[in-house]
């Protein structure tokens, strides 16, 4: 199974849509009634776990009370949430807000210009607006830029967008310090699991640069009917662990949680951290990947950055085998990531209908 050259069908950019002035979405982003974003199944009065951050930063040498703590509530919220927001992760908030901001300045860019980067189903690398190859689906209300960081030979500048200016090295800088948050976090993760700390990331193929590292920025542009579509459909990520720079201004992520969506309200400079299929895989279940979905707004566009912190391509990912017990059994077959991700490029999004399809026969 191999993805396409190119698209089933000319690409239509979003943004050119929202910024027409039509009164009405195209029916092709029109959601079926069960899929739409609905008042009734929204709970507004809870929020994801907010966990800071410093204590396993600054005072992990003077202060051990301090570190369990942190240790505990990452845990916990890997285990009943699947998401959590960070703050005083280290980096540093006038990166984030630039990194941010010269996204922002790419989607105002002169169409010509965007275009000159637009991508493809075979590698999803450059300008995008939609997910999946299937002709006639019905698509979500957003454009992307979608770019490798690691492995090094993956990474190619002349594919990241040249303008605005500087925004080259921003990402670069951006980039370098998340994915230090990200190895961080894995060692975390895997110390909670009762695993050696380096036990998930040599999983995921390794400390040095052999992972994969990506950089999907999402632009959901204002939409005159926000009740009938999605800025992206329900689905689990993927891959391994997805670190978000939301939007501070404008909320939209929405994450499922007891039949009903909790939409994230951002905390001033954090980063929402969430747990991916590959690393649902290889715990057993025991941490788990959550639907989450994107809602739009009528009056404000959005811009976020998903870094997807990922397994080495070839990398086969199944239960580590120190997490199954003697009366357990591993619930997931073995995969590739590359054969994996591959689910999600055809068939855009999905809900959790792929890591489930893995699940061992009984």
């Amino acid at each position: 199974m191999n993805a396409p050259e190119d698209w089933p069908e000319p690409i239509i950019r979003v943004q050119a849509l929202s910024e027409s002035g039509i009164p009405a979405i195209p029916n092709r982003y029109i959601k079926r009634e069960s899929d739409r974003p609905i008042s009734d199944d929204v709970a507004d009065d809870v929020n994801i776990p907010l966990i800071d951050f410093s204590g396993l930063i600054d005072n992990g040498k003077d202060n051990q009370d301090l570190v369990s703590e942190t240790m505990n509530k990452i845990s916990e919220a890997c285990r009943e949430w699947g998401f959590f927001q960070i703050v005083n992760h280290g980096v540093k908030p006038e990166l984030m807000d630039r990194a941010r901001e010269v996204w922002r300045e790419f989607f105002h860019l002169p169409t010509e210009v965007k275009q000159s980067y637009a991508n493809s189903p075979k590698t999803y690398e450059g300008y995008g607006s939609r997910l999946g190859v299937e002709k006639g689906a019905v698509l979500d209300w957003s454009d992307y830029y979608f770019l490798h960081y690691l492995p090094p030979h993956l990474k190619d500048h002349n594919k990241w967008p040249a303008q605005p200016h500087s925004s080259r090295e921003v990402n670069e800088e951006y980039l370098g310090e998340v994915v230090k948050l990200g190895g961080r976090l894995m060692k975390i993760f895997s110390i909670n699991l009762g695993l050696e700390e380096d036990q998930l990331q040599d999983a995921f193929g390794g400390n040095g640069e052999d992972i994969g590292v990506c950089l999907r920025v999402n632009f959901y542009p204002k939409c005159p009917q926000p009740d009938l579509t999605l800025g992206l459909s329900s689905h689990s990520d993927p891959g391994g662990m997805t670190l978000l720079l939301p939007d501070p201004h404008v909320a939209g992520l929405q994450v499922r949680r007891d039949g009903k969506w909790v939409t994230v309200k951002p905390a001033p400079h954090a980063f929402i951290v969430n747990i991916g299929d590959q690393i649902q895989v290889l715990s057993n279940a025991i941490y788990k990947s959550v639907e989450h979905r994107v809602i739009v707004n009528p009056n404000a566009e959005r811009v976020s950055l998903a870094c997807f912190y990922n397994p080495r391509g070839d990398q086969l990912i199944g239960p580590v085998k120190d997490l199954i017990g003697e009366e357990a059994c591993p619930l997931y077959q073995p995969m590739t990531f590359d054969e994996y991700r591959l689910f999600i490029r055809l068939r855009g999004p999905s809900g959790k209908s792929q890591v489930e399809s893995l699940k061992s026969p009984r």
